[in-house]
């Protein structure tokens, strides 16, 4: 990986994780809209999208292409809700909660990539969150630079170093 994505953040409010992630990206706007919010291009850093219904209350199903520790893909259907086109895409989906995309022009050229997740859950899921985005994150580095990820070579060994790293950096609460 070229430029390592920064860490995030987490609060927890009424038994809800909120994890937040600014990412400066050196690609304009509609590149960057093109990895958050079109099925063609989700793959290629997150998760396969079947069906997306590109408005506010269309229907999405997120189909993430890694496994969890027990060789699982995360399958999580929900709604659109927020679509304002190269501005914002955020999904309410099972398992993931809230996870909202909100791009804006950076100054001197680029995007910048404001993310929250809103996830209900213990610690564990808010640590296990934390790291996964992060490992996307990367992923979409990469897929922005004309390097999709190549999901048959997934391996838990970069979540696995992230989670630990943030539960050393975020301590509970």
């Amino acid at each position: 990986m070229e430029t390592p994505s920064p860490y995030g953040t987490s609060e927890i409010h009424d038994g809800t994780h909120t994890l937040r992630y600014t990412l400066s990206l050196p690609y304009p706007v509609e590149e960057v809209w093109a990895a958050v919010a079109t099925p063609e291009v989700l793959p290629a850093w997150l998760a396969a999208a079947d069906p997306l219904e590109p408005r506010r209350d269309g229907a999405v199903t997120l189909r993430w292409l890694n496994t969890d520790e027990r060789g699982h893909s995360t399958v999580a259907p929900g709604k659109v809700t927020a679509w304002e086109p190269f501005r914002v895409a955020e999904y309410t989906v099972d398992i993931h909660g809230r996870v909202r995309f909100e791009l804006e022009p950076a100054a001197g050229g680029g995007t910048v990539l404001r993310f929250t997740n809103e996830v209900p859950g213990a610690d564990s899921v808010r640590l296990d969150c934390l790291a996964g985005w992060h490992v996307h994150f990367e992923y979409l580095r990469e897929a922005l630079a004309g390097r999709p990820a190549d999901w048959s070579a997934w391996t838990l060994d970069r979540w696995r170093e992230l989670r630990r790293e943030y539960e050393r950096r975020e301590p509970a609460g």
